[in-house]
């Protein structure tokens, strides 16, 4: 039953089953995952039990922007791109995930609509945890639990203050050239 629900979440995509048998692969990464850095290769099996993988084709649409989304994504062979709307509704490219990055946790922790739309670019092999399997994690498996929700909190942040930073140099720049602007040139 638990395969039908799972299974329904990305129709599109091709189903391979549960993650156990990429196991070896999710520890593979714990070098360059920031995910799994923390992590045995017997808490990523456990983990894993509770995942599901798909296999998605080159060009082939992974999740929308403004669907509702309750799941996250960990690249495990590929590469996906992240598209936002701009405001004029022209996708923009605001990133590339490439093999052992995770994707769409926000949407899976909040419960908001996706942020962007992701596409890979090439034939991608994902592994997803939905909200309801971290749930039955915590549950079943507490300190396994607590130790993926940590991982996502210090993740998260990490990605807030990289933001943050981008952020504050992006406004730097348009007072440097308000400035230069309204320089002594430009009365």
């Amino acid at each position: 039953m638990a395969e039908t629900i799972e299974d329904t979440r990305l129709p599109q995509l091709e189903y391979l089953g549960d993650a156990t048998q990429f196991a070896g692969k999710l520890h593979g990464m714990i070098n360059y995952a920031p995910l799994f850095e923390n992590f045995s290769l017997a808490e990523i099996r456990l983990m894993a039990h509770f995942m599901r993988t798909y296999r998605a084709e080159a060009g082939q649409e992974i999740i929308r922007e403004g669907e509702a989304g309750d799941f996250m994504m960990i690249v495990l062979e590929g590469r996906i791109e992240v598209f936002k709307q701009d405001r004029w509704n022209a996708p923009r490219l605001i990133a590339a995930v490439e093999e052992g990055k995770s994707l769409g946790e926000m949407s899976m922790i909040d419960g908001e609509p996706r942020f962007a739309t992701c596409v890979a670019t090439d034939q991608t092999l994902i592994a997803v945890l939905t909200r309801e399997a971290l749930a039955r994690i915590i549950l079943e498996q507490p300190i396994l639990g607590a130790k993926i929700l940590m991982e996502l909190v210090l993740m998260l942040s990490q990605r807030l203050r990289q933001t943050s930073s981008k952020l504050v140099s992006y406004l730097d720049k348009q007072k440097e050239l308000q400035e230069q602007l309204q320089g002594p040139g430009f009365v």
